[in-house]
């Protein structure tokens, strides 16, 4: 199943089940200044959540654009980090509960996209004796796939709170660590968190009482590429076809063979990667600058031509990696196609400006050194690689 099958069939199987489906909202919050950029799929939710909006169903699903930067270094060096995801998630406010929630994944993950069932655990919270008595007693998963771990429980200080259940899927004992206990929860890469449902049925007060909630809700979220890795049978999600035809195009514009060089793969990977949330972060009405989200943007676009240069492709290169994202997102993530010329003259003139920035910065430090070295030095000074990172925009 493609990527873009994927996510309508996700889609389409909740709206089956009285859900209506929205389209992603944009990256940018709207009316909350605590999100620089929406992180997760639940993020635009949040004011039907608290109650301070009416949603317009008590049973939702959406396929959430996400930018997540804190794990950035780690981006290309993993399987499974990125800058930009999609976000597919369930969500009941008020309505149905864990035993729906629990049910339904269930049916699509073993039914809809025919998962084996065999190769698939779930993790609950110690203490949720009925979600456990859900997995076992109704829908048959045995004991010794079921594991009871005190982290699922989903809460950010005061506010909505509640246990969660994580379903995993066995990439095999060739991807693990070998260890006998080796289990989902484990560092290693064997067992692969696909979902996530939550249960939030407390209200944590300021003084960590928790208060059984009035009306209780679902959040639940799934990670498309990590599902489609899964489906296409792929060692990472930079191999599924969501974001391998963007890889492709870069290794051509380098006269580079992915799968050869461990270096040549990151810098491809961080390339597939940033382009797409270039890209999307584009679409969404943010621009390059120094500050806030437009420097969120600058940032990994300039990362993407650092590591073009690393791989030895010369001028402007990511207007053309832009017509890829397009082409694999545009039927899926909405406003991409009609702003597809806006997109890559954004990219072009922040590609121009970044190359001169670069071309500036290599004359300063080509000076620099021979100075240094005239006075026998073997180190530049800090204050020196400062200045040409925070004045001159170069990367140290």
């Amino acid at each position: 199943m493609k990527g873009n099958e994927l996510r309508q069939a996700y889609l389409k199987f909740f709206e089956s089940k009285q859900h209506l489906i929205l389209d992603s909202f944009s990256l940018i919050p709207e009316n909350d200044p605590s999100l620089l950029l929406i992180g997760a799929g639940m993020a635009p939710l949040k004011p039907f959540f608290t109650g301070k909006l009416v949603p317009p169903r008590t049973r939702v699903t959406t396929c959430q654009k996400c930018i997540r930067t804190g794990d950035i270094e780690n981006v290309g060096r993993t399987a499974r980090h990125h800058t930009f995801f999609e976000m597919l998630g369930n969500f009941s406010f008020g309505d149905y509960f864990k035993k729906d929630a629990i049910h339904w994944a269930w049916e699509f993950l073993t039914e809809v996209i025919k998962l084996d069932k065999n190769r698939l655990y779930v993790t609950v919270y110690p203490d949720d004796q009925e979600a456990y008595d859900i997995w076992h007693k109704e829908v048959g998963m045995p004991e010794d796939h079921i594991t009871r771990l005190e982290d699922n429980f989903w809460e950010i200080g005061e506010g909505p709170c509640g246990p969660d259940s994580e379903i995993f899927y066995d990439l095999g004992e060739s991807r693990g660590c070998g260890e006998p206990d080796c289990a989902p929860g484990c560092d290693c890469d064997r067992y692969l968190e696909i979902w996530n449902l939550v249960f939030t049925q407390f209200n944590r007060t300021a003084d960590g009482e928790y208060v059984p909630l009035e009306k209780k809700n679902i959040d639940t979220g799934a990670g498309l590429e990590r599902l489609a890795s899964v489906l296409q049978n792929k060692e990472s999600n930079f191999e599924t076809d969501l974001i391998f035809p963007i890889i492709e195009k870069a290794a051509e514009m380098a006269k580079v063979t992915y799968h050869t060089d461990a270096n040549t793969d990151v810098s491809l990977k961080v390339i597939g990667d940033h382009a797409r949330a270039i890209t999307v972060l584009i679409s969404d009405g943010v621009l390059p600058s120094n500050e806030g989200r437009g420097y969120v943007l600058r940032r990994i676009l300039r990362r993407a031509v650092r590591h073009g240069r690393l791989l030895g492709i010369e001028g402007r290169f990511l207007t053309d990696l832009v017509d890829v994202v397009i082409d694999i997102l545009g039927s899926g993530v909405p406003g991409l196609i009609e702003k597809h010329d806006f997109i890559k003259r954004v990219v072009a003139n922040e590609e121009d400006r970044f190359n001169q920035t670069l071309a500036q910065g290599l004359d300063m430090l080509g000076a620099l050194i021979n100075e240094l070295k005239e006075a026998d030095a073997t180190e530049v000074p800090g204050a020196e690689v400062f200045k040409l990172y925070d004045t001159y925009g170069f990367p140290w």
